[in-house]
């Protein structure tokens, strides 16, 4: 049977990809930031756009109006030093210099003069129905411009019908508050100063200029600021494609890793750690490679287990098979005896195994699920302690408890596995002790730990062995009457029970006796409060 490429890609397991997915100077940033930074700076530069352009037109607009007033203002104090018929003459002169239409109305209201009767239209309000529809375009786009910075369209610049002074608000103003402006937009949105000054002898002047530079000057830096908006949009799809290089990539190779974790054809899957990233998706790729390593680790420990179990059940269940079979062949009442008594130990054997096997299934599950609550060891150990000189088992060994001050030795964790995990430890203590030995039980407080010692006085344990017997099924045992009654499984539990409780346990060699073994287990304290 042929074999499938895609089969043989995931054997290979992951290229290295770390390389390429690590950051530089944005490594430290997380992905709020980013993400922030981004939008913000999008936004931010094309408000700064909206209010440089309409302070640009603001103070634009204030120079213009400052303009009007100062020829107003000049036109109205050489005026008023001339005769009333040599000003006709005046104001042609500063019309025809400035570009603007200048009137003087009499006290009743009269127009007296106009610069326009001498120079000719010096503006032409331009008919918006006559233009090409780019200016159409761009007077929408000044409406819009309005309408985002919150200014009101300034009123329409019409010429009256009868040109007299009191068709003009700003003329009337001026008659009792002096120099007076307004600015009115002409049917084409250019804008439309004028300015109103009295002469002194009851008469007003009056100046109106239709000024299309103002309109042309705007629209440029808005064309400007248009284009600058568009490179802006650049700078926000190149910076998409960062926040989708430091994103998008990485969160796909993890999930290409978890793809083919799940399909479990590859023997070792190896999960982009990415370990200069300091943010959420470096934690992201790290939390997945360890929930990877720690998920092959157990598919490994369970695989050995069940490997182990087989292999430990095998030999009670030969001897007990060639036991039963010899029964049927065998006459003598003694060696009858002899072969029931092997059934009988098999059977014990089996049974001591099974339930074994079955703590030591559940230990990793029931911790992962249990509530730590506050566990004085100072009176778990007296219980397990009483329940020990209430057997009087193997040779009738004692147990000695020093047992610590109440509340010094308080622990977080799950009274009946840490039961198991000491009264585990006890029971070897005692299997390997001689008769009437003693085994001495001791829990300090010592810094910021609780260390329970357990001392017996047997043959200890030698050095190359001491990492061995923590391992399943692992018992060595020169005293054959103990056949039976251990599965090599108690210290193994035991060491599970410890590290599940983030402590740990480790056996070395009495040095206040000639031979002897000693259990260390170390928890953390409680926090007091």
């Amino acid at each position: 049977m042929q074999s499938k490429p895609f089969m043989a890609s995931d054997t290979n397991s992951v290229r290295s990809d770390e390389a390429d997915l690590a950051l530089t100077w944005s490594g430290r940033w997380t992905l709020t930031h980013r993400i922030l930074a981004v939008n913000v700076m999008t936004i931010a530069l094309v408000a700064l756009s909206i209010a440089y352009l309409d302070r640009y037109r603001n103070r634009l607009e204030k120079e213009r109006v400052h303009r009007v007033e100062a020829i107003a203002d000049m036109a109205s104090t050489a005026a008023g030093r001339l005769k009333s018929a040599d000003r006709g003459a005046l104001i042609a002169a500063f019309s025809k210099r400035n570009g603007s239409r200048i009137r003087i109305y009499g006290a009743d209201g009269r127009l007296l003069s106009d610069s326009w009767s001498a120079t000719g239209p010096t503006y032409q309000l331009r008919d918006p129905e006559t233009q090409r529809w780019q200016k159409d375009a761009a007077r929408a786009l000044d409406r819009a411009f309005d309408a985002l910075v919150g200014e009101k369209t300034p009123d329409m610049f019409v010429e009256p019908q009868v040109d007299r002074a009191q068709a003009w608000p700003e003329v009337v103003a001026a008659r009792t508050d002096g120099l007076t402006s307004q600015v009115r937009v002409a049917p084409e949105l250019t804008p439309v100063f004028s300015a109103a000054a009295p002469i002194g002898d009851g008469s007003t002047l009056f100046v109106t200029d239709n000024d299309r530079s103002f309109t042309a000057n705007v629209r440029k830096q808005r064309r400007n600021l248009g284009l600058a908006l568009l490179m802006i949009a650049g700078l926000s799809a190149l910076l998409s494609l960062f926040l989708a290089r430091t994103i998008a990539r990485p969160l796909r190779r993890i999930a290409e890793a978890a793809h083919r974790v799940r399909l479990g054809r590859a023997r070792e899957v190896r999960v982009p750690r990415l370990p200069s990233r300091q943010d959420e998706i470096g934690l992201l790729a790290r939390s997945v490679s360890d929930m990877t390593h720690s998920l092959r680790n157990r598919i490994d420990n369970i695989e050995a287990f069940a490997a182990d179990v087989t292999h430990e059940l095998k030999n009670p269940l030969a001897s007990l098979r060639s036991a039963v079979d010899s029964l049927e062949r065998v006459d003598q009442p003694e060696l009858k005896a002899q072969l029931i008594d092997v059934v009988r130990q098999d059977v014990l054997r089996l049974d001591r195994l099974i339930g074994d096997i079955g703590e030591a299934a559940r230990t990793d599950a029931e911790l992962a699920r249990a509530s730590f609550v506050p566990v004085d060891l100072g009176d778990l150990i007296g219980q397990l302690v009483n329940a020990w000189e209430t057997r009087r088992e193997t040779g009738n060994v004692r147990i000695a408890f020093a047992r610590p001050r109440k509340g010094s030795a308080i622990v977080m964790g799950e009274p009946g596995r840490l039961a198991r995990a000491i009264d585990n430890i006890i029971d070897n203590a005692v299997s390997f002790s001689p008769p009437d030995g003693l085994v001495e039980v001791v829990a300090t407080h010592v810094g910021d730990e609780i260390r329970i010692r357990i001392d017996d006085e047997g043959p200890g344990v030698p050095k190359e062995l001491r990492e061995a017997i923590f391992n399943r099924f692992h018992s060595v045992r020169p005293d054959a009457s103990s056949f039976g009654r251990h599965s090599g499984l108690g210290l193994a539990i035991a060491r599970a029970i410890v590290e599940g409780h983030d402590g740990q346990i480790d056996v070395a060699d009495r040095d206040d006796a000639p031979s002897g073994a000693r259990f260390t287990i170390t928890l953390k304290a409680a926090d007091r409060k």
